[in-house]
């Protein structure tokens, strides 16, 4: 029989999470839960979690928090199968959350090299975030009125800077007791047009969700990063239909795909303002112009979503991935874990090719879950190992349907019949299910952990080592990367068994120490710390003009060889000596940067296979590497990048190197690498019902086989795209079912299968395709695929592709599905609105422009490719916020609410916040106040912004506020955000204006013409 129950943390440590104010209806339900924080103390590697708690290390005006916990470590009682249906309210449905990698406008030149020095420490079994266990709005249409001329607004390039981190309260989290029920509107609406000239953009109105949490102002030497992070800003769903009145089309509408004509919309559902015309058609009153104010934008949202997986036998869609909700597990995963891009499966391949939509799964198994969520629970069915579908090899769970008493049970993923283990076995009660369904969460819950047995390994499980290189050239330490990267590992060290190991071979690398490389930290930790602190004088001289990367990361290798576990390497110039080498192909990118986006972009791949192939070698032996590139000059991101890319790793971008802005962010960044929920040894495969199978996997992995993917390394922040195809038709008003297992060790050595069950409807209609569509999930899916096609085909042709993406769909809609509507106008879905939104910012994203730097653009893609979807969403959509007037009221978040990324919203009295999740650029007015300049920044004039800033808090009221709202985005990203001032008239200035998506500027048109753009091309396409 399993055992069930809650693996109780380590350390005597709360779950890592930060707890929001609790929610009507919700009662307190387990602790708070941290992420990355002030640098653990000091203690000997455990064998198992131990009990007692750390002594602060923290700064006084920072709350302790400390991450803690093994993937779920904790389980609550099952909760009962059905429960009220509770829907949202169309006010809280589609949401956008920004994060977008800056492009920097500086480049700095400076020597550089390094040699194979490196240290070669394993951290502790590091404290582990236990897991937990989350409907929008039908699809419908928005109308626009349309513009036979559009306005522009212009803008210019880009830049980067920034500094520090917070801590947060030690609040309790919630359990959901009586969710409130929100009904969901059908409405349809349309947005007119007016003869104006210049109408200024109005941003929405609306206060966005509280997330209480306390932090104080980072201490400026270093800083500690908040690990309680959680909760990104809601953005509110539009009422059914959006339709944008433009050019005409045809009022006949063709019948539609599998399905018969809609049914004429209700008087009461539907308001038509159309733009005066004369006889001839023509719009009258002089150039006809869309009101900005009136195109389609997410809007702030306060309320918190409840989002039930399953109401009685019937999927719920899920809330917009970037909105804030609470997922209840009942029977279908919570979103975060995984979500698929329409909610209706189609049954046929050819309804799919209709829509123009993606069928695709984005998975995030190890996702942080939302603070009053279940932890996810943990199942032991001891040496037998979990019940499993013997045909294809599927594993229990509450989509399995048991027969004949109980003896019997049918898969959902192949139909095959098993006979159920004798132990196992319980007779089902009058509505066909087994008694004790609700009592075992593997029949209950979407999403379950199994205890691994012995079958599922092939030796046993390591613990987790940690190696670090750090390059010591003469650039590392003349720019101060080389005592940064000291600096952040002496401070995240708990238990780091270590040696410094120097290599004189680059060519043929070998140890010279086979077994005697890693030592427990608890017999050096003294030594450590000295040598931590002597590295940077000890090649003080250093003139070497040479990088060995390729052979530091061989020699680590070798050492972490017999047992795996995680690289972290400190590079700081470009390689170019000894095993893979690069040439500096720098100086042929700018000369070719005409050629730009007609020719294949040949920098952005990797120079040769060397690199490839050690990550595969890597990989085969369960090594995962992470890369800290800390650099002010070319380093070939596009070359380096392949090696985290094919192990599971991670690329960290610091360009250009400070010593000043980017030291905290170094140690945040490494701290949050370390102690974030994360795993090794990992192997992922999804299953799906007959009718549909995998197609592809996209993300930072390595395929030996088909079926499965390998993850030497797997944490909480990245994700895996899984597309779809058919392979026969589904019946229409069945389900469909995905299954995704991920069999990884945790930091403890303990062998583990993550299952994440979902199941849809079928469908053989087309609206419901469309009404179902997940635009984030769509969205994402697209963004990712484009980006692996940058490299490899000329950039026009991939903005092309971009562009289609996004016309094709629409297409599809107006001809197949919009009701009957006046010519002019542009249709929009509503489960798609902002789908021309998101494609005119990712168009205008530096992975997508040319003239970008060759680095930037390759760290650009990197990112975009493994990062978790609400990450990714933000990254190619900034949010932007007023923060001259910091005066939340009570129930408010700390942040304002956003407002619309076009100049027409800003005022030179005003001062503005724009972040993407790594970096925040503050736009200054020429006529801010002087005083408010001297309480916030230190400075009496727009004059005096200095080019590298950190923030400091200031004994006044609105300094301390602002260090609220940094402080508050920090813990939402779960990133320490570097900070660059920015004023009108020089680069900074470019920087910030480049990043507005909605302007005009030599990045692409305003999103008005952008609109204006999309609706001649449907037009055409129709008419065709």
């Amino acid at each position: 029989m399993p055992n069930y129950g809650p693996k109780p943390p380590p350390f005597g440590q709360p779950p890592p999470f930060s707890q929001s104010t609790p929610s009507a209806g919700l009662r307190s339900v387990s602790q708070q839960m941290s992420r990355p924080g002030p640098p653990p103390p000091v203690l000997s590697r455990p064998e198992a979690p131990p009990s007692g708690s750390f002594p602060s290390t923290v700064p006084p005006n920072m709350p302790p928090v400390r991450s803690t916990g093994p993937l779920g470590s904790q389980a609550l009682p099952s909760a009962p199968r059905t429960a009220p249906l509770r829907s949202f309210h169309p006010s809280s449905g589609t949401l956008v959350v920004p994060h977008s990698g800056f492009p920097s406008s500086s480049d700095f030149q400076s020597s550089g090299f390094s040699d194979g020095a490196m240290i070669a420490p394993m951290p502790p079994p590091v404290a582990r975030p236990s897991f937990m266990s989350s409907s929008p709005s039908a699809g419908s249409q928005v109308r626009l009125p349309w513009p036979a001329t559009l306005g522009p607004v212009s803008n210019g390039p880009s830049a980067l800077g920034g500094p520090q981190f917070p801590q947060a309260s030690n609040a309790q989290q919630q359990h959901i007791v009586s969710p409130t029920k929100l009904e969901s509107a059908q409405t349809l609406r349309r947005l007119s047009m007016h003869s104006v000239r210049g109408s200024p953009a109005v941003a929405p109105a609306g206060a966005p969700m509280q997330l209480q949490s306390q932090f104080s102002a980072a201490p400026q030497d270093i800083p500690p990063f908040q690990s309680s992070a959680y909760g990104s800003q809601a953005w509110p769903m539009q009422p059914q239909q959006v339709a944008l009145p433009p050019a005409a089309l045809s009022a006949a509408q063709p019948p539609m795909f599998g399905m018969p004509p809609p049914p004429p919309p209700l008087p009461s559902q539907l308001t038509t303002i159309s733009p005066t015309v004369g006889q001839d058609g023509i719009p009258r009153g002089g150039q006809s112009k869309v009101d900005p104010s009136q195109i389609p934008r997410p809007d702030p949202s306060s309320s918190v979503i409840m989002y039930e997986t399953r109401h009685g036998n019937q999927a719920n869609p899920p809330p917009p991935a970037t909105s804030d909700f609470i997922a209840m597990d009942t029977g279908n995963c919570s979103p975060r874990y995984m979500r698929c891009t329409i909610n209706q499966v189609p049954c046929t391949a050819d309804l799919l090719a209709t829509s123009g939509m993606q069928l695709a799964l984005l998975v995030q198994p190890l996702a942080l879950p939302h603070p009053s969520e279940e932890p996810v629970q943990i199942v032991d069915f001891g040496e037998s190992g979990p019940i499993r579908c013997s045909r294809c090899k599927g594993y229990i769970n509450p989509f399995m349907k048991f027969i004949d008493q109980g003896r019997h049970f049918i898969c959902n993923l192949c139909g095959f019949i098993d006979e159920t283990p004798r132990d196992y076995h319980c007779n089902l009660g009058p509505d066909g299910l087994r008694r004790d369904a609700d009592e075992r969460p593997e029949l209950c819950k979407g999403t379950v952990e199994f205890v691994a047995s012995k079958e599922y390994m092939v030796c046993d499980p390591m613990p987790a080592v940690y190696f670090f290189l750090i390059d010591v050239s003469m650039s590392a330490i003349q720019t101060g990367a080389a005592a940064a990267a000291c600096s952040a590992i002496n401070q995240v060290i708990s238990d780091l068994p270590t040696l410094m190991l120097i290599v004189t071979d680059v060519e043929d690398v070998y140890i010279p120490l086979q077994t005697d490389v890693i030592f427990e930290l608890s017999e050096c930790r003294q030594h450590l710390e000295l040598l931590l602190g002597h590295i940077p004088m000890m090649f003080q001289k250093n003139k070497t003009l040479e990088s060995a990367f390729g052979a530091a990361i061989k020699a680590g290798f070798l050492a972490m060889k017999g047992t795996g576990g995680k690289l972290l390497v400190f590079q700081s110039v470009l390689p170019s000596a000894g095993v893979g080498a690069l040439p500096s192909r720098e100086l042929e990118g700018r000369t070719n940067v005409s050629v730009g986006e007609k020719g294949v972009p040949k920098l952005l791949q990797a120079a040769d296979k060397t690199l490839r192939t050690m990550a595969i070698e890597f990989a085969g032996y369960q090594v995962c590497i992470d890369v800290f590139i800390t650099s002010q000059t070319y380093v070939d991101v596009a070359s380096v990048s392949v090696i985290p890319r094919t192990t599971g790793g991670q690329v960290y971008y610091y360009y250009p190197f400070s010593t000043l802005s980017d030291t905290a962010k170094l140690y945040n960044d490494l701290r949050w690498n370390i102690t974030r929920p994360q795993g090794f040894e990992a192997v992922m495969r999804v299953r799906c019902s007959q009718g549909i199978q995998v197609q592809e996997y996209y993300g930072n992995f390595c395929k030996r086989i088909p079926t499965n993917v390998d993850l030497p390394g797997f944490d909480c922040d990245k994700s895996i795209l899984v597309t779809l195809k058919h392979d026969d038709k589904l019946q229409d008003g069945s389900e469909c079912a995905f299954q995704s297992a991920l069999l990884y060790t945790t930091v403890y050595g303990q062998r583990r299968i993550r299952v994440t069950n979902l199941s849809l409807p079928c469908s053989n209609m087309l609206s419901n395709l469309f009404r179902s569509a997940d635009l984030d999930t769509q969205f994402a899916c697209f963004l990712k695929k484009e980006v692996l096609e940058i490299p490899s085909r000329p950039l026009l042709h991939v903005r092309g592709q971009v562009t289609s993406f996004c016309i094709n769909i629409l297409v599809s809609y107006r001809k197949f599905c919009a009701t009957v509507s006046s010519p002019g106008q542009l249709i929009l879905p509503e489960s798609l609105m902002f789908l021309p939104l998101y494609t005119l910012a990712l168009l205008k994203s530096i992975g997508f422009q040319a003239d970008g730097r060759i680095d930037d653009r390759a760290y650009w893609i990197n990112r975009a490719f493994s990062l978790s979807l609400p990450s990714t969403i933000a990254l190619v959509f900034p949010r932007m916020v007023p923060i001259h007037e910091l005066n939340p009221k009570e129930n408010e978040s700390l942040i304002p609410p956003r407002i619309p990324l076009t100049t027409e919203n800003l005022s030179e009295k005003g001062i503005y916040l724009l972040e993407n999740g790594e970096d925040c650029l503050i736009y200054i007015g020429n006529l801010v106040d002087s005083d408010i300049l001297q309480q916030l920044f230190g400075i009496s004039s727009v004059d005096e912004i200095p080019t590298q800033f950190v923030l400091q808090q200031y004994d006044n009221p609105i300094s301390k506020k602002l260090n609220d709202v940094i402080n508050e985005i920090r813990r939402q990203r779960c990133s320490y955000i570097r900070l660059k001032l920015c004023k009108k008239g020089d680069a900074s200035g470019l920087l910030f204006f480049s990043c507005l998506v909605e302007d005009k500027n030599s990045r692409g048109p305003s999103y008005v013409e952008f609109l204006a753009q999309i609706h001649r091309d449907i037009q055409s396409k129709i008419s065709y």
